[in-house]
């Protein structure tokens, strides 16, 4: 059966040629009409993408016309149709990030890589977590911390010296940037339910941003992050090129 495609891109010259060159070549319809929604940048540019279309509910298919592109497959203009066909689908749940500012409003983001944590100031930062309403650091003095999806696992959070954590576990990381005190800590494993409270501690002395895939919510307070099951984003990939094989492919680099 034949496909209703979308396709968007970044506004990169390369992707932007890809666009014109596949709108050539296939009738195409508004993302809003779209079976399949073909996405062509790099990793930021797709997670643009999946947080633009999530009341949407259409898979999300990504070519590679960035840097990285952890996220996409490789680039091709032809049987493009034939490799949607094939496609095999992941599904990722984002965070929910909930914070408070310096101002006392609340910010609500979903992320689909990682809630982030860092210093906003020449001070290190300080912070209390607790997890599931039980607290589990009195106090990290560190440049920042962050909790990390699976999918996100190889971005930020790995840069961070964080785990890769394989796509189907049930669990995100919680991974401290340059940790000072505990010395060298470098965080934790918890299950995908938990809910993880920080508290900024000397929050006018030692700001803290928050941010959610890279949108800062501005100078926090607190922050609190859940996985939300309630939201499913949804990837297709070539066969054997899956997010599963890529997080394998990558612990062997």
């Amino acid at each position: 059966m034949s496909r209703k495609i979308a396709i968007v891109a970044s506004q990169t010259e390369v992707a932007q040629t890809a666009a014109r060159r596949l709108n050539r070549r296939h009738a195409t319809v508004p993302p809003q009409e779209a079976d399949v929604i073909v996405a062509l940048g790099g990793d930021g540019f797709m997670l643009q993408t999946l947080h633009a279309t999530t009341d949407l509910d259409v898979p999300v298919y990504g070519m590679n016309c960035g840097t990285i592109g952890f996220l996409m497959n490789e680039y091709a203009e032809d049987d493009l149709m034939a490799r949607l066909e094939t496609a095999e689908l992941e599904v990722i749940n984002p965070l929910a990030m909930e914070a408070e500012g310096e101002d006392g409003r609340l910010h609500r983001a979903l992320a689909i890589n990682e809630v982030s944590l860092l210093r906003a100031g020449p001070q290190a930062a300080k912070l209390r977590i607790s997890v599931d309403g039980k607290l589990r650091m009195e106090e990290l003095v560190c440049d920042g911390a962050l909790v990390a999806t699976p999918a996100g696992s190889t971005a930020y959070n790995y840069s961070a010296h964080g785990p890769i954590l394989p796509i189907g576990a049930e669990v995100l990381a919680l991974t401290a940037m340059a940790a000072f005190r505990p010395r060298r800590w470098r965080g934790a494993l918890l299950p995908k339910t938990a809910r993880v409270r920080f508290e900024v501690l000397e929050h006018v002395k030692r700001p803290v941003m928050a941010d959610a895939d890279s949108r800062s919510a501005g100078p926090v307070r607190w922050v609190e992050v859940r996985s939300d099951p309630d939201i499913r984003h949804r990837l297709l990939f070539d066969p054997g090129h899956g997010l599963e094989e890529r997080l394998t492919r990558e612990q062997f680099v």
